[in-house]
């Protein structure tokens, strides 16, 4: 089975930037989406960001408006991780952020559900 580990979550002041990285084994990341998906405190889980697979199904990258142009996901192949690169952090950034794999790309019922291969997330907390 596939087993997902984040890291690279912690403390950062408004404005600041943070890369959050997921280990990926069990699996091979070239045949899997690879999804971002986060919970701020009292609200829904929310895409981030997608990846599509390399080897596997085809479809459409998807990135929230609100993470446009501060957010980017990617990946190292070499090293079966996968990473989220966060510029410009807010407050309303501040949430557990969870890494996902997925055959098929995740979409918003699927984040619902927890379909795919969920890690433990890792806590962004943006404050000053």
């Amino acid at each position: 089975d596939v087993q997902l580990v984040e890291s690279g979550g912690g403390l950062v002041q408004p404005g600041g930037s943070l890369s959050v990285s997921c280990a990926v084994s069990g699996g091979n990341i070239r045949g899997y989406w690879m999804s971002w998906v986060r919970q701020a405190p009292g609200k829904n889980l929310e895409l981030v960001s997608r990846s599509p697979s390399v080897t596997g199904a085809a479809g459409n990258a998807y990135s929230p408006d609100s993470g446009k142009g501060r957010f980017t996901i990617s990946r190292d192949n070499s090293k079966n991780t996968v990473y989220l690169q966060m510029n410009a952090l807010k407050p309303e950034d501040t949430a557990v952020y969870y890494c996902v794999a997925s055959r098929l790309p995740l979409s918003a019922t699927d984040v619902v559900r927890r379909n795919g291969y969920w890690g433990q997330g890792t806590q962004v907390t943006v404050s000053s």
